[in-house]
């Protein structure tokens, strides 16, 4: 398949922002030990969290459980309450836990596959399974993707009908990250289900992300839920655990799943310290994240208001969106690191040139840490950080 070139889009795999900040790069002197090194050492922080520690995750798993316990045998203790905990909040029949999203993604458009018994599935090129996964519905599973649009956005309802052959499952991914994190409105989201469904094909959403995405959307987990016959949500991105996935839908998907599961050697001996960190990052994240997502307006219109600065989407649809400056990714890089080891704030990194000369993009989340800034903390440590990223600092 071929790829698709998007106006500020700087091309090739992009990580989580979060990890994007630790990223090595062709530079000797901004190394990742180095970065994550004077992020750690910063009071304020406007993307992302303080690096944690290996000694500071074990405290954080914790508080996910009952360390004295029973650990997990192939699947059951903690693993089985975390799967509960999801199936509730997302009023699905069961979930599944699984090591990682790109097996659980597998899984669920095989599912469709096996059942509807068509091969092809609706993507978008920009979807998690085509620019993160290597493709490994088509190389594993001997699928077929078919791309209703190659728009920067979730496709609509008229290029769902308008798809022309039989598709087994159509993949909505919410947000859809590598397009800047944007979200459809509700309406249209309900219409696409609609259109999937009247074409006889499955709907799964990538919610990789979905737990930031109610507030934009006006309804709850269970509700968008509900608009999928499956749902993949992530643990280590919004909820910061240390690794996992669940695929939530009907009970007969959660047994099929767990074969495959199996299968494709994803039922390990022990994952207690995945499943309780999780748990805490369910307890702990999940209610925080309304908040960021009010204030992530808030922090992106001060950046908009940065010479030359540009945000998308605005208003941001999440607590994450792509922030571009008119300057080269490496000044930027470099600035952002010099600023937060002299001068102890952290602003954004993983900076990435664009198809405009001169231009570079960067991930902003707002977490935490950015709660503390106001507007006016924004414009003036981001002049800082442009006045370095030119040279011209005092």
């Amino acid at each position: 398949m071929g790829s698709v070139e998007f106006p500020f889009e700087p091309g090739g795999n992009r990580r989580d922002p979060v990890a994007a900040v630790w990223d090595d790069l062709p530079v000797p002197d901004n190394t990742r030990e180095r970065r994550m090194a004077a992020m750690r050492a910063c009071g304020r922080i406007l993307s992302g969290e303080r690096p944690a520690t290996m000694r500071e995750r074990l405290a954080g798993i914790e508080a996910g459980g009952n360390l004295d316990a029973q650990p997990d045998y192939y699947g059951d203790g903690p693993v089985t309450t975390l799967e509960e905990r999801v199936a509730g909040l997302l009023g699905t029949e069961a979930a599944v836990f699984f090591p990682t999203g790109t097996m659980a993604q597998q899984v669920a458009v095989r599912y469709g596959a096996d059942h509807g018994g068509c091969r092809t599935v609706a993507l978008h090129p920009l979807g998690h399974q085509e620019v993160h996964e290597r493709h490994a519905y088509a190389h594993l599973s001997g699928l077929r993707g078919t791309w209703p649009t190659a728009e920067p956005r979730n496709p609509t309802a008229d290029e769902i009908t308008a798809l022309g052959e039989p598709v087994s499952t159509v993949v909505i991914e919410l947000p859809l990250r590598d397009a800047g994190f944007v979200l459809p409105s509700w309406d249209e989201l309900v219409a696409v289900s609609g259109a999937a469904r009247a074409i006889g094909a499955r709907v799964h959403f990538d919610g990789a992300r979905i737990w930031e995405s109610t507030p934009y959307l006006g309804h709850s987990l269970s509700e968008v839920a509900a608009l999928a016959d499956s749902v993949y949500v992530s643990f280590y991105k919004t909820m910061r655990g240390i690794s996992g996935a669940a695929l939530a839908g009907s009970g007969a998907l959660a047994a099929y799943a767990r074969v495959w599961r199996h299968r494709y050697g994803g039922t390990l001996f022990q994952q207690w310290p995945a499943a309780l960190a999780a748990l805490a990052g369910l307890d702990r994240e999940l209610p925080l994240l309304p908040g960021y997502v009010r204030h992530a307006r808030t922090i992106a219109a001060a950046l908009a208001a940065l010479p030359g600065a540009r945000v998308h989407p605005g208003p941001p649809h999440t607590h994450q969106f792509r922030l571009l400056l008119p300057r080269p990714a490496r000044a930027l890089d470099d600035a952002a690191l010099a600023l937060a080891e002299e001068e102890k704030v952290w602003f954004a990194a993983g900076w990435k040139d664009t198809a405009v000369p001169g231009v570079a993009m960067a991930e902003i989340t707002v977490a935490g840490p950015a709660l503390a800034w106001s507007p006016e903390d924004v414009a003036e440590i981001g002049g800082r950080l442009l006045a370095r990223a030119s040279g011209s600092h005092g």
